[in-house]
């Protein structure tokens, strides 16, 4: 994501303006879950004592992977930005991002940690997705698995109790 020059509100507490960004951020992105295609934002910048205080609305696309069925599919996302403050010198142990000595800001780390947060850690095409079936491989979504007599195998002991239940019973 490209820097943003704010010399022009250095040392202008009051002073802001309004920026509009359409990047891309390279490796935003967990296992089942990224963001590849460019992402718009809409930020105000405001002057303040400490440096620039930025707001503003992230928006954008997400490529995921069902959790259950690993079909590929998109859902957008819309991600409020609040009073993120941008310092000359931000201390070690801050939550506040370190503004350039020449007068220019990177977003880019904001635009991870807002929008890296909003990454579903188990995404699901639908909420009652079926998955796959555990023997074939099958989605049982399109009925893709036939159907098998075969028990879990952890199971096997008590199936043999049972039958013997039944048999005496008999």
């Amino acid at each position: 994501m490209r820097a943003i020059d704010v010399r022009d509100l250095l040392g202008h507490p009051g002073a802001s303006r309004t920026q509009a960004l359409h990047d891309t951020v390279q490796g935003l992105g967990i296992e089942l879950a990224s963001v590849s295609d460019a992402i718009d934002a809409e930020l105000l910048l405001e002057s303040v004592v400490e440096g620039i205080l930025v707001s503003g609305r992230l928006t954008g696309t997400m490529s995921l992977r069902c959790a259950r069925c690993l079909k590929d599919f998109t859902r957008s996302f819309d991600v409020q930005v609040a009073g993120e403050l941008f310092t000359p010198r931000p201390p070690p142990d801050s939550d506040e991002y370190p503004l350039d000595p020449e007068g220019s800001l990177d977003p880019e780390q904001l635009v991870r940690d807002a929008v890296g947060i909003e990454l579903p850690f188990s995404p699901l095409c639908a909420p009652d997705c079926r998955g796959l079936c555990p023997v074939c491989g099958g989605d049982l979504n399109l009925g893709e698995c036939p159907g098998h007599e075969q028990a879990d195998p952890r199971w096997a002991e008590l199936t043999d109790l049972f039958a013997e239940t039944d048999d005496a019973e008999r």
